[in-house]
């Protein structure tokens, strides 16, 4: 008897001591059957669940998304275990709900400040991420001070870099920039990951993936228990909704990961990320109505060992701007660029350098189509947490990026902003983000940007284009904001045969006038005909549009520097070679008010000599064609000359005199009015007409 109360008496002084300390920081519960002695099945089966979720929580982080539930049914048997609240929390900032990290990561500390020697780092991670953003300093500024003892390195440094973050994010966040973000609905987002949407230049295509069931081969990743990615796509219809999303299926979905990375600015090409060969980006081309096989990029850009990852066109689809973490770069991941050379291949990539690249990654590169703006996300530079998007501007005279500049919050986040693409007129941005309201675990939004700052009243623009799940009631009308779009043209349409109105597969050359040069290269959609080309302002072009049994046509658009955003829309009827046709000749240019062709004018000129020499047997007339200014007489002798001018550079060229006439008609053959500058310019032109074949 004495005996075994001496053992009771041990018993419960231990049991006290062990009370008195769980309490010391309020009430910490240990699993064990000295706290639960009345629901011993209760502890065995939350001790199975803490043994569940550490099965995931030490294979490491990219499984830590698993091990939530199991410890959240744990946690609800004993919701007072420092230890488990901590690893709930730490799990919850690896997931989709991180800001559920910080009841539990509170309540760890709240039990036992000394649970974890990294609890104040993640504390103040997920402090951080909620835009607390003087708690997130306190607590990383504590886990340093506690670190220096013999903290992890790599965690000291980034409590550094995180509390450079959270001043920059409290500065941002207080200049919020003026934009709308709206979801862009349930016919492109799915319950299940959306993300990485590109567009074409018009924003008539959307091209995106997504883990959602169906995929090509149907596989699901064991690391995060989600589907193996595949792209979709969706079009944007004629009340501005977009289409339902369809899987693209095969050839260019494959049984392995299928991202899509880039698109052409005429989204007829575009750039895919497959899982293959630790990561390799590939190419695809729209032939007709289907999408080729892609076939992956040489070795310039492609690495047997490392990761290429996102990429992009630039507006000319003669280089390609691409992230890579193979060696020789500033960081973890790098951005880099290849051009083209003589036979269409890819060559030699070229890193963009420091002004552009950090010591820490880069990636979600995108060249807007006015061929200077680079958007991208870093870690590097000046931003609030994560990846932010910043957008560099290249100098085309010193051959530089400029300083990255932080494109503002609400758009960046402490969190992760990757994955960013712009509209051609610069008023709508692209992007993927996670909100608890959205459809699924990760959606694709759209920024439509407003502008300046102006009064606190809106007008008639900014209500159509009001954010759908908050739309603005108009009471004063404000003056009309200046949106700042960019500069350049879109200029689209439809390539058809004259006679039989059938779409034509042709080839778009783009030529600069004043260097004399064909800057770009395009073909035209074989089954709808259509076309879209990137004009960026500053120059003057030539377009010629060729398909071989056909006349060229042509095209000339002077786009001074100045110049807003537009989209132009011309279809072009491309006429037979048969007797009668008759084109005019709109890059060829005259001395004002002489008959001397200037320098401009070479690329058409050998477009029309190449025709004469394929066609041997061809005979034509070139006509001159003047305004109504001036005399009569006067008008019809330069117009003579013009023409001349033009059959004496063909004869120089080597055509046969025979095969040649010219004739001035003045100001007879109007096809304008005479009343306008407009009219009166078209009215002052070059023709060609076939005679005889």
């Amino acid at each position: 008897m004495k005996t075994n109360f001496s053992r009771t008496i041990k018993m419960t002084f231990a049991l006290m001591l062990l009370m008195t300390a769980s309490t010391a920081f309020g009430q910490n519960i240990e699993f064990t059957k000295e706290f639960f002695k009345e629901d011993k099945d209760g502890l065995k089966k939350a001790k199975d669940n803490i043994e569940l979720g550490d099965s995931y929580y030490n294979q490491g982080t990219i499984f830590f998304k698993q091990a939530i539930d199991p410890y959240l049914a744990a946690n609800t048997f004993n919701p007072n275990n420092a230890l488990l609240n901590f690893k709930i929390g730490q799990c919850y900032l690896y997931s989709n709900f991180k800001l559920k990290a910080i009841p539990f990561l509170e309540k760890a500390k709240s039990l036992n400040p000394s649970v974890d020697p990294t609890l104040n780092f993640y504390l103040g991670r997920a402090y951080h991420l909620d835009m607390q953003w003087d708690k997130a300093i306190a607590e990383f500024s504590t886990y340093q001070k506690i670190g220096n003892s013999g903290g992890d390195p790599e965690l000291m440094a980034t409590a550094a870099k995180s509390i450079n973050e959270c001043y920059v994010g409290k500065e941002l966040s207080q200049k919020p920039i003026r934009v709308f973000i709206d979801n862009l609905g349930k016919e492109v987002n799915s319950q299940y990951t959306d993300y990485g949407p590109v567009i074409s230049a018009d924003e008539s295509v959307l091209l995106f993936t997504s883990r959602r069931p169906n995929t090509v081969g149907g596989r699901i990743d064991p690391g995060l228990n989600e589907y193996f990615e595949d792209i979709y796509i969706s079009y944007k219809q004629a009340d501005g909704k977009w289409s339902s999303a369809a899987n693209m299926g095969e050839p260019v979905n494959t049984e392995d990961h299928d991202a899509n990375s880039g698109l052409s600015a005429d989204g007829t090409k575009f750039l895919i990320y497959i899982g293959k060969n630790n990561g390799d980006l590939y190419e695809s081309e729209l032939l007709g109505d289907k999408w080729s096989k892609p076939e992956a990029m040489n070795k310039y850009i492609n690495t047997d060992k490392y990761h290429e990852s996102s990429a992009c066109y630039s507006p000319d689809g003669n280089s390609v701007y691409f992230v890579s973490d193979k060696p020789d770069g500033l960081g973890s991941r790098d951005i880099w660029i290849s051009h083209k050379d003589e036979k269409g291949k890819w060559g030699k990539a070229e890193n963009l350098g420091p002004t552009v690249n950090t010591k820490y990654g880069e990636e979600g590169v995108f060249i807007h189509p006015d061929g200077k703006t680079l958007y991208f996300s870093s870690q590097g530079h000046k931003g609030m947490g994560g990846y932010d998007i910043f957008k560099t501007i290249y100098n085309d005279s010193t051959k530089t990026w400029s300083t990255p500049e932080n494109i503002g919050y609400p758009v960046n986040t402490p969190d992760d902003d990757v994955f960013f693409v712009v509209s051609a007129s610069g008023r709508h941005g692209y992007y993927t983000s996670f909100n608890p309201n959205g459809f699924g675990e990760k959606d694709l939004y759209m920024v439509t940007f407003l502008g300046v700052e102006k009064p606190m009243v809106m007008n008639n623009e900014d209500n159509l284009i009001a954010s759908q799940a908050a739309p603005v009631k108009e009471t004063v009308v404000a003056p009309v904001v200046e949106i700042k779009e960019a500069q350049l043209t879109i200029l689209k349409g439809v390539i058809t045969d004259a006679l039989t109105n059938k779409p034509l597969d042709a080839t778009i050359e783009i030529i600069d006038n004043q260097m004399n040069q064909v800057i770009a290269t395009f073909t035209s959609n074989s089954t709808t005909g259509k076309y879209l080309v990137s004009l960026p302002a500053g120059k003057n072009y030539g377009i010629a549009v060729k398909k071989e049994g056909y006349l060229f046509h042509s095209e000339n658009f002077d786009i001074p520097a100045a110049s807003a955003f537009q989209e132009v829309t011309k279809d072009v009827e491309l006429k037979g070679i048969v007797v009668g046709s008759k084109i005019i000749l709109k890059n060829i240019f005259f001395d004002f008010d002489k008959a001397t062709l200037r320098p401009e004018s070479t690329n058409e000129l050998q477009r029309l000599t190449k025709l004469l020499t394929d066609v041997p047997t061809l005979k034509i007339e070139i006509s001159g064609h003047t305004d109504s200014k001036g005399a009569n007489d006067y008008n019809l002798k330069l117009s003579d000359n013009r023409a001349k001018a033009v059959v004496d550079y063909l004869i120089k060229a080597g055509i046969s005199a025979d095969r040649l006439t010219y004739k001035g008609y003045g100001e007879d053959q109007p096809i304008s009015t005479n009343d306008t500058d407009a009219g009166r310019q078209l009215n002052r032109r070059t023709e060609f007409k076939i005679i005889s074949m």
